[in-house]
């Protein structure tokens, strides 16, 4: 295998960075129920039609995430590009695969468009990292990333990526939002010190919108605000 591209070893120094400190969210950013399956027509339906809604744009996404005025009692900043990698480290074991990259917003397939933000607490210094992340997909390959992860985090229990190890993965409560969501926990072995972490992806129509909160301070999985997570999913869907 090729050695890890920097995108990818900055994106896993943020996990590293936990076990020392709280992490800080960038400059602070401002301002700024999910789509209907396409009806096919009677006669023969076209690979268009099939594929279902287009993905947003990136201005799109843009002016869908979330944004300081949308969430009170946070910091909202931009996750720096060189957290969001641009390619997939294989995992071990392969069946995985789909956990291993939304670690770091990746997707198969691969999203069209992606935009990030970081969010800290204004109330609350429990040293919790909260990463919300819009994924601009083909309708059906949105929900084949939403299956994937589904299937992964009810069998996979374990894994190494990028020579980590994540432990106890195991399936959570996904909020009723959206088209569909899926919700899991697991634990990240970075550098001998254990990150609880939770996961949320919930598709709306196209667009996968993906939360997670993570802490090396907590002792166990910090939950993902739900006023965070329903703030961004109606802000999409007026968007789209």
């Amino acid at each position: 295998m090729k050695s890890l591209p920097g995108r990818v070893l900055v994106g896993i120094g943020v996990m590293a960075a936990l076990a020392t400190t709280a992490a800080c969210g960038g400059k602070d950013t401002g301002g700024g129920t999910g789509g209907a399956e396409s009806k096919k027509p009677a006669a023969k339906a076209t690979p268009a039609v099939e594929e279902g809604l287009k993905p947003l744009t990136e201005a799109q996404l843009t002016k869908a995430v979330i944004a300081k005025a949308d969430v009170k009692g946070y910091r909202v900043g931009d996750t720096p590009d060189d957290e969001i990698p641009e390619v997939s480290v294989p995992a071990e074991p392969a069946g995985c695969q789909a956990l291993a990259d939304m670690f770091l917003l990746g997707t198969e397939p691969d999203a069209t468009a992606r935009v990030s933000r970081s969010l800290t607490s204004l109330k609350v210094t429990d040293g919790t990292v909260l990463r919300v992340g819009l994924l601009a997909q083909k309708e059906a390959d949105a929900k084949k990333v939403v299956a994937d992860l589904r299937t992964e985090s009810g069998k996979c229990g374990s894994y190494e990526h990028t020579d980590y190890q994540y432990t106890a993965v195991k399936p959570a409560k996904a909020p009723a939002l959206g088209d569909e969501a899926v919700s899991y926990t697991m634990t990240g072995n970075i550098e001998g010190t254990r990150i609880p972490m939770t996961y949320t992806v919930v598709r709306s129509g196209s667009t996968l919108a993906v939360f997670y909160a993570m802490s090396a301070v907590r002792g166990k999985a910090p939950e993902v605000p739900a006023g965070v997570v329903e703030a961004q999913i109606t802000k999409i869907e007026k968007t789209a």
